[in-house]
């Protein structure tokens, strides 16, 4: 009944724009099971817990002055799609607001796509730090998608608060990366935006996308650094299991990661926690915090392939 009701939704996409996102919210959801979010008060207390132990430990080993974002979610995972249609819908409205009559076919494959992309992250992520890109205001959100975090721990054979409380540290170090550098957002947006003015030219700016490229490899390999050095419990065994599982994916799930693009994250994450184990080794934690000091202090690409160059340039 939901394959029939995504399909349904998908193939009566409507409008004049490229994406009918009325239809992919409905599509993603239908084709998405929500899962369970009969959370207990005890449960609910160990999130709260856990969120602000990383906070502290964040804080203190990485020694970036942060707060917690204002929103903080448990959600199941039909919230994580409504919260990220409204961030892809916010994306992609500048190249929207350019394109000129859709015809329907284009419409429904492109409506198609996006709720398939949708429905499988949906079914994947388990906690997410939202900066809300292009929105109105400075409010950031934080995410956990509960029932595939429950999900995850029981096929790894983990212990479903630790895993929880590990995926807590990673979150809240991106709420510390854009806590501790305010102009982050800013830098992101109009990078986004330099790529999609020139998009809707005609043209592909890879000077753009390659910044951008470069900047969510420092965001990702600091969270990373952070998360590990910060979590006040044994890892290994969790990071060589998460591991396992990413490897040991079917090649149609392989392929899906492949087409959305999170093979290329996974790259980030192993570029960038490289970089700042190599500076973290050569000038201590702290120093690493300096990449969120101002714009100028991002590491350039070659610099993350060769760690010496940053901290000559930053920290001599």
């Amino acid at each position: 009944m939901g394959l029939y009701h995504s399909v349904r939704a998908v193939a009566g996409a409507s409008g004049d724009g490229p994406i009918d996102w009325t239809a992919v919210a409905e599509a993603a959801k239908s084709a998405t099971d929500p899962g369970d979010l009969d959370v207990s008060a005890t449960e609910r207390q160990g999130y709260a817990t856990d969120v602000r132990d990383a906070r502290d430990r964040v804080r203190e080993v990485g020694q970036l002055d942060f707060d917690l974002p204002e929103t903080v979610e448990i959600q199941h995972r039909h919230h994580w799609i409504d919260a990220n249609v409204a961030t892809f819908e916010r994306v992609m409205a500048p190249i929207e607001q350019q394109a000129e009559f859709i015809p329907g076919v284009a419409r429904v494959v492109n409506t198609g796509s996006m709720a398939f992309a949708l429905s499988f992250l949906g079914n994947n992520v388990l906690g997410q730090y939202d900066p809300l890109l292009l929105a109105d205001g400075d409010d950031h959100a934080l995410y956990f998608v509960r029932p595939n975090i429950r999900k995850v721990a029981d096929q790894l054979d983990v212990d479903h608060d630790r895993f929880r409380r590990w995926i807590a540290f990673h979150e809240v170090t991106h709420a510390a990366e854009f806590g501790a550098a305010p102009w982050l957002s800013d830098h992101m947006e109009e990078t986004m935006e330099e790529a999609i003015d020139r998009l809707t030219d005609g043209n592909l700016d890879r000077d753009s996308l390659g910044e951008l490229d470069t900047t969510m490899t420092a965001v990702e390999g600091y969270a990373e650094l952070l998360m590990d050095r910060a979590f006040d419990d044994e890892y290994d065994d969790l990071r060589r299991k998460v591991d396992e599982r990413r490897q040991g994916r079917g090649p149609v799930a392989e392929l899906v990661r492949r087409v959305l693009g999170l093979g290329m994250k996974r790259q980030q994450y192993e570029r960038g926690k490289a970089f700042f184990e190599a500076v973290a080794d050569a000038r201590g934690v702290a120093a690493t915090g300096r990449v969120w000091d101002s714009p100028e202090t991002l590491p350039t690409d070659d610099e993350i392939a060769t760690p010496s160059l940053w901290i000559e340039r930053v920290d001599p």
